[in-house]
């Protein structure tokens, strides 16, 4: 079949056939690319041989067109050419056999031309012979066949072998159900973030709280502050105080730092929401803006909305920013962000902050705040960006890491629980933070436990 013996002459009869020309272009252009390449795509020869019938077997064609009529034209000169060459494979015995004769009789011929009487007479009858044995042999080209008999002609297609949009359909369906299971089994396995507090508990490193994410919308509205005091960051914030305090509890006016793996997970935002829930609860707050070179207290805090009002915590009139405090804790001023809360922002950012923490007097600085506030929350650089946050979380009474929920690589909090221990770091636990509640099952309960109406 791959012989232009075959396909040549079927392409040559394909392209005086009736098929329209267009279709017809077409299954030229396919077959003379399967004659190039010796890969048959357009015709197909399917065998089914009999080993213990002498051979014997059957043969199909296949064809593939783009329409039932130009498949069943295809299929049906693509068998007359495979009978064709079977034939003419017969016939090439008695072809030569034919040849040799003529040359014979040629050859008496010439002899006859010069021949005495005597020898004329046998010439003749060799010459008679030789005739005879030529019209044998054309009695024998007329009824010769090969070893091929053609069964049948091409059956025309009911229905199409493509496309076939319902077992489309279904093929995409099950691939791309395939494809999706694969993609989240890979995404399991490669993506190592926080995200319950399962992953914490490997680590043997508590939960204090998970807290839900609040709407963009609403802290651009009305600040972290107010935007907490309405959404399940409430209940939140407020399971976190109690386990906070519990951590606590033999500890009077603590110190403690809350700090984070990296920028951008939410560690100021739980400092000034964790302080609007102690003052609401009577509590003095004192919130210290110690992240140095990127701190954001005094932004959270004026998108608040509450009035900026300088009070003296000590000595007379003074530093009002941590910078300028940590140099002369005995002299500052302190903003009063709302009833109960006292801001020390951190002041202009600090590019070598490790040189100012190394010259200040930092045990002697908190000591001094905390005899004026029932709690003291340090806002600290991220634990992995810096060595601040190493450096002041020795002078606290308990540290608090905050990681983001989907966000927070497993392998960052390791590193950063890592270093805490390493520098005696009192590390009192975790919090999950913007948790998408739709998504989780920790701490749902408190989201949807509403006042009855």
């Amino acid at each position: 079949m791959k012989s232009p013996l075959i396909l040549g002459k079927v392409i040559d009869q394909l392209q005086h056939s009736a098929l329209p020309e267009e279709e017809r272009n077409h299954l030229v252009q396919a077959l003379q690319d399967d004659l190039r390449t010796q890969q048959l795509r357009t015709v197909t020869l399917e065998s089914d041989i009999q080993p213990y019938n002498n051979g014997s077997g059957i043969y199909t064609v296949h064809a593939f067109a783009g329409s039932a009529q130009g498949a069943k034209v295809l299929a049906d000169l693509a068998g007359q050419a495979l009978l064709n060459w079977d034939r003419d494979r017969a016939l090439e015995g008695l072809r030569r056999s034919e040849a040799g004769f003529q040359a014979q009789a040629k050859q008496v011929e010439r002899q006859l031309s010069s021949a005495t009487s005597q020898e004329r007479q046998a010439l003749l009858a060799q010459q008679s012979t030789i005739q005879s044995n030529l019209v044998q042999l054309g009695l024998l080209e007329e009824s010769v066949t090969g070893v091929l008999s053609q069964l049948t002609t091409a059956v025309e297609p009911g229905a199409p072998i493509s496309p076939r949009p319902l077992r489309t359909a279904a093929l995409v369906g099950l691939i791309s159900l395939m494809l999706g299971l694969i993609y989240s089994l890979f995404r399991t396995l490669l993506d190592r973030s926080i995200r319950s507090e399962d992953d914490l508990l490997a680590l043997s490193l508590p939960t204090l709280a998970v807290l839900p994410q609040v709407r963009k919308r609403d802290v651009l509205l009305s600040g972290i502050v107010r935007a907490g005091r309405s959404a399940g960051l409430y209940e939140s914030v407020g399971y976190l105080r109690v386990n906070l305090m519990s951590e606590l509890r033999r500890i009077d006016h603590p110190i403690v730092m809350i700090t984070s793996t990296a920028p951008g997970e939410g560690k100021s935002s739980l400092t000034a929401t964790l302080a609007d829930g102690f003052a609401s609860s009577g509590q003095r707050v004192l919130v210290v803006d110690i992240d140095l070179r990127r701190g954001t207290q005094a932004e959270v805090w004026e998108k608040n909305g509450e009035t900026a009002n300088w009070v003296q915590l000590v000595g007379h009139d003074g530093a009002q920013t941590t910078r300028e405090a940590l140099l002369d804790p005995y002299n500052v001023q302190v903003l009063e962000a709302e009833t109960n809360v006292h801001v020390l922002p951190a002041g202009p950012g600090l590019q070598d902050s490790m040189q100012l923490l190394n010259r200040a007097d930092l045990t002697a600085a908190f000591a001094l705040w905390r005899q004026h506030y029932d709690i003291v929350l340090v806002d600290s650089a991220p634990l992995l960006a810096l060595a601040d946050g190493l450096v002041v979380g020795k002078h606290a009474d308990g540290v608090i890491l905050v990681t983001e929920a989907g966000e927070t690589p497993l392998q960052a909090v390791k590193t950063a629980v890592s270093r805490a221990k390493r520098n005696d770091l009192k590390l009192l636990g975790a919090v999950i933070n913007k948790m998408n509640v739709s998504n989780s099952n920790s701490y749902t309960y408190s989201y949807n436990y509403n006042v009855r109406s």
